[in-house]
């Protein structure tokens, strides 16, 4: 296992760390580091990769200190041999600019009144919020744009009313805008059930008649939170695939803010899967089916997906392998050591069996992310010129650290990651990235290796370690501090934003409000 850490894997183009302040904190917000570009070729920071390029590191030795000891003290640092060859496209160092500050909009900002209609809730209030941001130096606002709310009414008709409205107060103030498109439901993320925000209901429709356009996992199970990728390109909505839905989304949207792209609108996150996130619905804790630290069950158990599975093994002449599941992965809430496919077992996911169905399941997901990403590439080209005002594109992974310190991986293997202790399962994800200039928003992994419980074999450093994630440990005014610091740091002069996630009643307490104005002023100040 030593041996194998010594092969780093190659990092995308950009890299997003989203770190959060503590459950101690008497302030709920969480950030995001959003990293790019430097134009100098330097031995330090970030960089982007080409489609054929590979990451080198001066030693495992060396990384591996270095990687842990700046996760302990909360840097975001990741560095590159000097070696490195100049095909990599590395961008322009960010020193002695300022650090843009995003501020995430609450997540109950929208609702649905009683005649079924949209609405922005507590506009006066959230108005007065908005202006405070901007006197306090804040940047832009980052704002979630529901499928489930613009494409509501019936196909192809799009209300984009309340996001006009919305955008215009924000452009009046001078702010500007990180949008992140939402093709998911907000059922996990919602406080409750009351103000969350669904599928469009003609999607619901379509989906109580066929359920097999959700996720389903081995029990019959449904996750109605986001369309199974097995119907990616299957004409089930009104004459359309899922893949056609969503890039008419993205089309109409770009057509509704052409003249905001670029100047008002900087970035923007394309929605992937459940949460938004390139990933299986593996751990559904919503619904009470799993809960911390079971491995997860595959999700692949709707009538598309096991019908691909079987072309799948019928293409590799293992007519045997067509109808057969991976029946010894257990349940959601298994660990490994009880479960033969993850362990030791006659057909365990080191089998050749094993082989094939995770390479097939893992792929599904790569495909279904080159393709969403190829949309947007296509629907967004006009402004991915490259220049200052380009839009920047970015796509979201899950954190999935729990059980990293065993073989198989088990909860990754579940959520789509092939990431084992012999396999480097983000490489692909890397690759596809890169080939359409789209960054990688990677959650926040709040603990330390030491700060887990130790029968759940997490490692966030070893997360940490692979190169394609990180971690940090905030508190409250603290955690403030050591941003601040990490952002003065030598190498760390390639951050291009931070987002507090999200804008609440707490931010604007006397105490926590005094803290964020010196802590933007500070970081708009950095030398």
């Amino acid at each position: 296992l030593q041996l194998l850490r010594r092969l780093p894997p190659p990092l995308p183009r950009t890299v997003l760390l989203k770190p959060s302040i503590s459950s101690s904190s008497p302030s709920t917000l969480y950030e995001e580091l959003i990293f790019g570009p430097r134009k100098m070729y330097d031995c330090r920071g970030l960089v982007a990769l080409n489609e054929s390029s590979s990451w080198s590191f001066p030693s495992a030795k060396w990384r591996r200190s270095r990687s842990i000891s700046l996760a302990k003290r909360g840097f975001c640092i990741l560095s590159m041999g000097n070696h490195t060859q100049p095909r990599y496209l590395v961008y322009g160092s960010s020193r002695g600019r300022d650090i843009p500050i995003f501020v995430m909009m609450p997540k109950d900002t929208f609702g649905i009144d009683s005649s079924g209609t949209p609405r922005i809730r507590r506009i006066k209030a959230l108005t007065m919020s908005l202006k405070a941001l901007k006197l306090a130096g804040v940047h832009g606002i980052a704002v979630e744009v529901w499928w489930g709310l613009v494409e509501r009414s019936s196909p192809f008709s799009y209300n984009w009313f309340m996001y006009e409205e919305l955008f215009k107060l924000i452009l009046e103030l001078g702010l500007k805008l990180h949008v992140a498109l939402a093709f998911h439901s907000s059922v996990h993320t919602s406080c409750g059930t009351k103000n969350h925000i669904s599928l469009p209901p003609w999607v619901l429709k379509i989906g109580g008649i066929n359920k097999d356009v959700y996720y389903r996992d081995q029990h019959g199970i449904c996750s109605n939170d986001y369309l199974t990728l097995g119907v990616d390109h299957v004409p089930l909505f009104c004459g359309r695939t899922a893949l056609q839905c969503y890039e008419d989304f993205m089309l109409s949207f770009v057509t509704n803010f052409r003249s905001l792209m670029g100047s008002t609108i900087e970035e923007v996150s394309i929605g992937l899967g459940p949460s938004g996130e390139l990933r299986y619905p593996a751990h559904p804790v919503h619904d009470g089916r799993w809960r911390f630290p079971g491995i997860g069950e595959f999700q692949c158990y709707d009538k598309y997906m096991m019908e691909d599975l079987r072309q799948a093994a019928y293409q590799l002449g293992k007519p045997e392998w067509a109808e057969k599941k991976p029946e010894s992965a257990h349940y959601y809430n298994s660990h490994p050591s009880e479960v033969p496919f993850f362990e030791d077992g006659e057909e365990n996911f080191l089998s050749d069996y094993g082989h094939f169905f995770l390479d097939w399941y893992s792929a599904k997901l790569i495909q279904h992310a080159d393709a969403v990403l190829a949309s947007a590439t296509s629907v967004f080209k006009n402004n991915q010129d490259g220049q200052l005002n380009s839009v920047l594109l970015v796509a979201k992974v899950g954190g999935v650290h729990w059980w990293y310190r065993t073989p198989s991986h088990a909860a990754e293997l579940t959520a789509g990651y092939y990431n084992t202790a012999t396999r480097d399962g983000y490489d692909p994800l890397g690759t596809v990235l890169s080939r359409h200039r789209a960054a990688l928003h990677i959650p926040c992994l709040e603990m330390l290796d030491n700060e887990t419980p130790r029968a759940c074999c997490c490692s966030p450093e070893g997360l940490l370690e692979q190169g394609t994630y990180s971690l940090f440990v905030f508190t409250c005014q603290e955690g403030l501090c050591r941003i601040i610091t990490n952002s003065r740091y030598s190498e760390a002069d390639c951050i291009r934003s931070f987002t507090y996630w999200s804008m609440n009643e707490k931010i604007f307490q006397v105490d926590n409000w005094n803290n964020f104005v010196l802590f933007v002023k500070k970081m708009s100040n950095r030398r």
